[in-house]
């Protein structure tokens, strides 16, 4: 169902950037699950280039049971640009949910008007792919912008409405990139790097999507898939100090 998003953006990123791949654990990069009625196969793909110091996206096809497109983009930390997020999940026809977001390191007022202002009128043009849905498992006022697209919705409106919507937040995200001045304090550049890790702990911490790939493929490979790839700078001691 997502295949053509996740051609897309690969087309676009090989044809805008200098990629090269990154190493993928062993036995994290493809796997096939054998449980229950539902056979799913995941596989991944990582990349860095200059402007991005991850790229890495995910594809989960279970059949009709399950299609799953998650992807994060983490620019070089001498970049203070959000992290581009996406995860486009469908559990058969009637449970769709699509999440895209230019999500901010920082929450100050001159960031947000540099980073997150310019996403408010495609956010305007597409009302109904921003629903104002309540989140569940994250806060909004954390890693989120105000102008994301958060909807729950149909394969019709997939096609027809968040292609363009995907392609046009994609294009204002390069817009973005291309008119970011590099920094060179190392200070700054190391509020990045601390930024974005305390990225990966939150989300790690919190993510939803562990409890299904524990159900496709086991609780020790998900774990591993969500410590060792997905989130690879956060410390699994945290989930066991947050459950106590």
């Amino acid at each position: 169902m997502y295949q053509p998003f996740r051609e897309y953006l690969e087309q676009e990123l090989f044809r805008r950037f200098d990629l090269q791949s990154q190493p993928i654990p062993p036995g994290l990069e493809r796997q096939v699950s054998d449980r229950g009625k539902h056979q799913a196969t995941i596989q991944s793909w990582c990349y860095q280039c200059p402007e991005f110091r991850k790229i890495r996206y995910t594809y989960i096809d279970g059949g009709e049971a399950s299609q799953v497109f998650n992807s994060v983009i983490y620019p070089s930390p001498c970049y203070d640009l959000p992290l581009l997020g996406i995860d486009l999940l469908s559990f058969g026809k009637k449970k769709i949910l699509v999440v895209l977001d230019f999500q901010p390191l920082f929450r100050d007022e001159a960031y947000q008007k540099k980073y997150i202002e310019p996403m408010r009128e495609l956010h305007d043009n597409y009302p109904d792919l921003a629903q104002g849905l309540e989140m569940k498992f994250y806060d909004a006022n954390q890693y989120f912008s105000k102008y994301l697209i958060f909807a729950k919705t149909d394969a019709e409106t997939v096609e027809n409405r968040l292609f363009p919507a995907f392609r046009d937040y994609l294009n204002l995200y390069w817009g973005l990139l291309d008119r970011a001045e590099p920094l060179t304090d190392p200070e700054e550049i190391r509020r990045i790097v601390k930024a974005q890790k305390d990225y990966d702990q939150y989300s790690a911490d919190r993510d939803p999507a562990s409890g299904l790939f524990s159900s496709y493929f086991g609780h020790e490979w998900a774990e591993k898939f969500l410590y060792e790839f997905l989130f690879a700078d956060a410390s699994p001691l945290a989930v066991s100090q947050s459950k106590r």
